[in-house]
């Protein structure tokens, strides 16, 4: 199963730069989108139902044109929930879980948490409750595979001013620790397990021209459940492909 995850920072002026041709060349199993900026009947039907996937779209109940997910997926799920029914955390429409038989597919858009203090509280509750949500989810027998912008980078090889940015929302110490804790539980960072000395970003400050300079954050993640990291066979960060500020991350894993 090929699968693809990329925050697109809009997902209409995304496609106007040509990007669902190359989606749909790379013909994953699985797409997945954050970020979108958009409700599904603003897109246009090659958008909205790309030949060959179905797709599932969510988006902020709390203000049009920010947040929002989308999953793009070739084999039908039995179900398919939004959110992780905690109602103060579901407004924002960051979350899709794609349920199959014996696994569930979350594609998450982590909250940013900078500005106001109160936005790095809602995002560390967030994190908490997200936590929980995956581990519910395990106790109820599934595997579990989760991807997306999470919004912060673990270590310092993951950022690359970490001296200058130790104080930086995304790079703070509590952040780092909920990323700990979601090791603790058993779920693996595919990209630097797989690559533990590997320094390459995910994000580039797009006003700054970071990426010309690659200084940037790696801060889009894969994690599978332990138990399932044995059929990982890559995880990828594809960041030689441009059309949003992030780069999309690849993860080739056999689920059969």
């Amino acid at each position: 199963m090929k699968i693809i995850s990329w925050n697109v920072n809009g997902i209409r002026a995304w496609y106007k730069k040509g990007q669902l041709e190359w989606m749909l060349k790379q013909s994953p199993d699985i797409f997945c989108i954050q970020e979108t900026k958009a409700e599904a009947e603003q897109l246009v039907d090659e958008l909205r139902t790309p030949d060959g996937y179905y797709s599932y779209f969510e988006s902020s109940k709390e203000r049009k044109g920010h947040s929002g997910t989308a999953v793009y997926t070739k084999v039908k799920p039995e179900k398919v929930t939004y959110g992780m029914g905690v109602k103060d955390l579901d407004q924002q429409g960051r979350q899709i879980n794609i349920f199959y038989k014996d696994f569930v597919f979350i594609n998450c858009y982590f909250p940013n948490g900078g500005g106001p203090t109160e936005r790095l509280l809602f995002k560390l509750s967030f994190y908490d409750n997200f936590l929980k949500y995956v581990n519910k989810q395990r106790a109820k027998g599934y595997k579990v595979i989760f991807c997306g912008d999470v919004n912060v980078a673990h270590n310092e090889i993951d950022i690359c001013r970490a001296k200058e940015n130790q104080n930086t929302v995304g790079f703070l110490p509590e952040e780092r620790l909920w990323i700990d804790e979601v090791i603790h539980n058993d779920y693996v960072d595919t990209f630097r397990e797989l690559h533990p000395k590997t320094v390459t970003y995910s994000w580039w400050d797009m006003k700054t021209r970071a990426r010309d300079r690659n200084v940037g954050w790696r801060i889009d993640y894969f994690f599978v459940d332990k138990t399932l990291f044995k059929k990982v066979k890559k995880s990828e960060i594809l960041d030689d492909i441009l059309g949003s500020d992030h780069a999309p991350c690849l993860l080739d894993i056999d689920l059969e």
